[in-house]
């Protein structure tokens, strides 16, 4: 695949979402982002956004194999991974594999289950196995979560581990939709529930196969960076750390009262995301190399929930988009 033709599906694949979801551009373009670094998603909203449409739409365009789970507080981890079964006839254990061994998997309310299907969960997101008994099963390739959380309904809900959120590639903030966009949501939903017509009758051609998959990412990986930049990448993750983790020598632009809404920073695994990204929306934009603002346009996403905020934090309203845009503001841009 040549960059023309990356251009082409992805123009495809936007359009398509567009037919389909009014709005929220920002969103289907960065789970697509994600679905080529091969990392996860986690969408964060109140209900009625259009999270699981867009999802169940963005699985209907890469053509694999979906399964959908309703996170409950009493779930268990042999319902997303499976069980041992035994086979009374031929006296033995058998595996039958749960939801998980699919392609795309849309964790709804993720943050109802307990701890121990995150556990679970995170061995599939971080290692792309499961294990059941003894032994371990290698899940779909590719394999791609996208999680939802309510933002506001904290009764029944457990806070994900610190360990699980590091693992989403990206964390995205559904917003409302505006003025003009509710509008037309409103006539054309209304209309199609009005004369029973599928909320998603619109027919969509599958944009991505495996093979194409792959072609995308080699697009993006030669996309190219100037060591500035990687340096910028750095400085902007090392910002994250409080003072006495940082190993910059120049910390006077980094003195700030943001730091002391900050416990924990970003990690490596930060950098590596911010880079990666950083190539991926290059090449949306018709860009065979990064420049600035591509870093600046994914570091929200990339870092805001890779941000342990302090208690101070909280009292003072501050969330960790505004320390980001702090961060932003401070570090010398190449």
């Amino acid at each position: 695949m040549n960059f023309e033709e990356f251009q082409k599906t992805v123009s495809d694949f936007f359009s398509q979402m567009a037919s389909v979801i009014t709005g929220q551009e920002d969103v289907y373009r960065f789970i697509l982002m994600a679905y080529i670094a091969g990392g996860h998603v986690l969408l964060e909203g109140v209900p009625g956004l259009a999270k699981t449409l867009t999802i169940k739409t963005f699985a209907d365009l890469v053509g694999n194999s979906f399964k959908r789970i309703q996170f409950t507080p009493d779930l268990l981890p042999s319902d997303l991974i499976g069980t041992l079964i035994f086979q009374q006839g031929l006296g033995k254990f058998a595996v039958r594999k749960g939801p998980l061994f699919a392609n795309t998997i849309l964790a709804d309310e993720i943050n109802r289950a307990p701890a121990k299907v995150q556990s679970a969960l995170l061995e599939a997101m971080a290692e792309h196995q499961v294990t059941i008994g003894e032994n371990s099963y290698e899940l779909p390739k590719p394999f791609f979560v996208l999680a939802t959380q309510n933002p506001i309904e904290q009764d029944g809900t457990y806070p994900l581990p610190e360990a699980e959120l590091d693992r989403f590639l990206l964390k995205l903030s559904v917003p409302y939709p505006s003025h003009s966009d509710e509008v037309h949501i409103v006539k054309t939903i209304s209309e199609k529930q009005l004369s029973d017509t599928s909320e998603t009758s619109t027919t969509l051609r599958p944009v991505f196969t495996q093979e194409s998959l792959a072609a995308l990412r080699s697009v993006c990986a030669s996309i190219t960076i100037d060591d500035s930049l990687t340096d910028y990448i750095v400085s902007l993750v090392e910002a994250t750390r409080p003072i006495k983790q940082q190993t910059i020598s120049e910390k006077d632009f980094l003195e700030g009262s943001y730091l002391t809404y900050i416990t924990v920073g970003a990690s490596p695994r930060a950098s590596i995301a911010l880079q990666v990204c950083a190539k991926i929306e290059a090449a949306f934009q018709k860009r065979t190399y990064v420049n600035p603002s591509d870093i600046k346009k994914v570091a929200y996403p990339v870092l805001r929930h890779r941000l342990k905020l302090s208690y101070e934090a909280v009292a003072n309203n501050m969330t960790a988009d505004s320390i980001i845009e702090k961060i932003l503001s401070i570090v010398p841009q190449p």
